[in-house]
Formats: C-alpha cells, sequence, structure tokens
C-alpha cells in the first residue's frame, strides 16, 4: 500500500502545487470562505466524492471503500487567511490587498484536495470511511471546528480518530513532527478599560490618572504567573495592545487594552481569570479609578490522544522514514482543532515546510511567509497512508 500511495502522490504532485497556488492567490477571511468552499466542491465533484455543506461555508466529503469495514476516521483541513497584506513581487501572490495565506491553509486545503484524490482511486483496495473536512474559520473565535462540531461533523458516523496537519517553516521540508499528549495551549482575549479622570498633564492632583493606574495593573497582573501558577504549569499572559489617547500635555479618561492568557490546565484556567478580574478591578477601584475587565473565552488546550499519536507517528516513520520524523516541544500558541481533541481521539501533526537555502524561513502570520513547495510532495501521500493504517488496512 505505501508503494501505490506513494506513486499516486508523485502523479499528483503539480496539479496539488496548482491547486495552492490559486488557494494562495484567492484568499478569504474567516466565515468569508465563499469562493474557497466553491472551489473545493468543484474538485470533489470531478473527482465523484460526495459532500455536504456545514457551518455555512464549510465541506464534509465521505469516501467509503468498497471493503467490509465499519471503521472511520477523519481527516481535517482548514480554509482560512489572515488579514495581511503580502509582500509584492511574489508571482503567485495574493490578488485581495490585505488578505494573505500566511499561515498555510491554502496548503492544508489543497494537500487534502490531493489526499481524497489519492483515496478514490484506492477505494477498491482498503475498507471503511473516511470524512474530509473542510473547515472555515480557525483563525477567528468561536473557531470553525466549535460550529462544525456543534453541526454534526463528528458524528453519522462518528470517527475513531480525527487527524490534522498543519505546516511548521521551522521544520525544514521533507521532515514532520509529532507530540503525544498535551501540545498547543487554550487560548483567551483580554478586552480592559481603565477609567480614571482625565484632565491636564501639569495639574496632576486635579486628576485620576488611568495611565498610571493602567501601568500599575499590567506589572501586577504578571504575578499572577509568576507567583500565584503552579511553575509547573506553563501559562502566558501578554499585553500587546494599550491606547491612552491624550498628548504630550493631555492625561486621557480612560485607557484600553488586548491581551491573551493561555495554559494547558481547564481548573487552572478558570482560576485565573477570577484572579486577574479581582487583581486589576481592585487595583484600580483603590487608586480611585474603575476597571471593567471582559474575557472572551477562546479555544481549549489541544491534546495528541497518546496511543493513536504513537501509531500516527509510526505510520509517518514507516511512509517517511524514522530520519524525517522528529519530536515537538510544548507550543502556546493555540489552534481550534483542539475542539475535535477534546471530543474524541484526535492527532495534530506538524508538517515541515521551511527551507534555508531558498530563504524561505519566516514565521506563520507574516507578511513575507511562504513554504517549500516540495513540501507537497509527502503532504498528500502522508496523509492518505495514515488514514489507511488507522482503518485497519
Amino acid at each position: 500500500m505505501r508503494e501505490k500511495v506513494s506513486a499516486i502522490a508523485t502523479q499528483i504532485y503539480e496539479k496539488t502545487v496548482v491547486n495552492r497556488r490559486h488557494l494562495h492567490q484567492n484568499p478569504e477571511l474567516s466565515f468569508e470562505e465563499y469562493e474557497t468552499a466553491a472551489f473545493v466542491k468543484s474538485e470533489l465533484d470531478n473527482l465523484g466524492i460526495p459532500y455536504i455543506p456545514m457551518a455555512n461555508t464549510g465541506v464534509v466529503a465521505q469516501i467509503t471503500g468498497e471493503k467490509p469495514s465499519d471503521r472511520v476516521v477523519a481527516l481535517r483541513a482548514d480554509m482560512d487567511a489572515l488579514p495581511i497584506t503580502e509582500v509584492s513581487g511574489r508571482e503567485y501572490g495574493s490578488k485581495r490587498e490585505g488578505v494573505m495565506h500566511a499561515c498555510g491553509h491554502d496548503v492544508h486545503t489543497s494537500s487534502l484536495l490531493g489526499t481524497a484524490r489519492i483515496l478514490q482511486s484506492l477505494k477498491a483496495d482498503f475498507g471503511g470511511t473516511i470524512k474530509l473536512i473542510f473547515q472555515p474559520g480557525e483563525e477567528r473565535l468561536p473557531g470553525g471546528a466549535s460550529l462544525m462540531i456543534k453541526e454534526g461533523v463528528l458524528q453519522n458516523p462518528a470517527p475513531q480518530a480525527v487527524i490534522g496537519q498543519h505546516v511548521m517553516p521551522a521544520i525544514p521540508a521533507g521532515k514532520v513532527g509529532f507530540r503525544a499528549g498535551k501540545y498547543m495551549a487554550s487560548t483567551d482575549e483580554l478586552y480592559v478599560t481603565v477609567t480614571g479622570k482625565g484632565g491636564h498633564g501639569a495639574q496632576p492632583q486635579q486628576n485620576i490618572d488611568p495611565v498610571v493606574i493602567t501601568a500599575h495593573i499590567i506589572t501586577a497582573l504578571q504575578q499572577v504567573i509568576s507567583r500565584i501558577a503552579d511553575p509547573r504549569m506553563p501559562s502566558v499572559l501578554s499585553f500587546g495592545k494599550v491606547i491612552a489617547n491624550g498628548a504630550t500635555n493631555v492625561i486621557p479618561n480612560e485607557v484600553y487594552l488586548e491581551g491573551t492568557f493561555r495554559t494547558f490546565d481547564e481548573k487552572w484556567r478558570k482560576e485565573a481569570h477570577t484572579r486577574m478580574k479581582k487583581m486589576a478591578m481592585g487595583i484600580a477601584e483603590s487608586m480611585g479609578a474603575s476597571c471593567d475587565f471582559d474575557i472572551r473565552v477562546g479555544y481549549p488546550f489541544l491534546v495528541n490522544e497518546e496511543k493513536l499519536t504513537g501509531e500516527v507517528r509510526g505510520y509517518a516513520e514507516e511512509f517517511l522514514g524514522n530520519e524525517h520524523v522528529i519530536d515537538l516541544d510544548l507550543w502556546l500558541a493555540g489552534e481550534d482543532f483542539a475542539y475535535y481533541s477534546q471530543e474524541a481521539d484526535a492527532c495534530f501533526y506538524r508538517l515541515g515546510t521551511g527551507n534555508e537555502a531558498k530563504g524561505i524561513t519566516s514565521a506563520v502570520h507574516t507578511p513575507t511567509f511562504d513554504v517549500d513547495e516540495s513540501a507537497l510532495a509527502l503532504s498528500t501521500g502522508l496523509m492518505a497512508y495514515i488514514a489507511l493504517r488507522q482503518l485497519g488496512n
């Protein structure tokens, strides 16, 4: 089976690259993936693979092998792009100003279409059912995965495993990475407004300075991480936006903050929310101001089921060779694939797409992000092989 899968992956490589470039040139933001979904449907129609729409711009397809088996595995790709302006001069650069596939979702979608092509051509050789999940809105709360789960993507039939792959420029093209157990963090968004009393900067005694109070709050909140959190539990609290719309001699009435809190434990996550609110509001009140502290609860932490991940890693070693499979460390980025991992046995692995010699080293979510497209030679075949082996073929 390995040789068959590998041969077909090689045959369809150029088609996969063409699809990836088409998607890269025509990116769409989260929950606006109408043209992307239409493209996916068209490709599935050409392959004779049935599908249904889900979560407005999502697509769920299904391939059933001709041999008897009731096993089911789901494969997931996300489709949305980011509000980033791509660097100019690329032959296949984004045609939409201010929108870019800067996180590799074009690779994920084109790869899953390639995987579908492989599996459809091998229907006579395997038993079981493979669900193909083309998911919208990974980059934006509440996350397309949560919506698709609510609409039944993990039902009728229910998969025994959900598999996802994601590009990683820090790993050279030709390699993949795995981590069993907890892998990616929960992600919460913080929106804070500190309100005081503005006035002339030369008369601070007449004002309640929200800028100084906010500085105290930001500094004090770091104690939630350094002195309250168990040091064995990775946690991050960061504020990336601070707006105090005053002037050199004007103290504003309020200061606005946006930040993120991330961790790997649901009990501690809830406790930290309470601690942060209480601390910030207490500091503001003690200094004569008020504080509105809004926490928008985001994605849960992502856990790769130990047994499944060990099996999938083994399949990757069979397909690629041990030297092309590496270990991953904890990563405090967030990913809505975590919703699948909370509902079913799941494995989320990394596809290497970097190439220092070619200058392809930029991180995701940057205007210069790109991938070494040679990775598309294995992304389709590897996922197809993992699915077939997981089905017991």
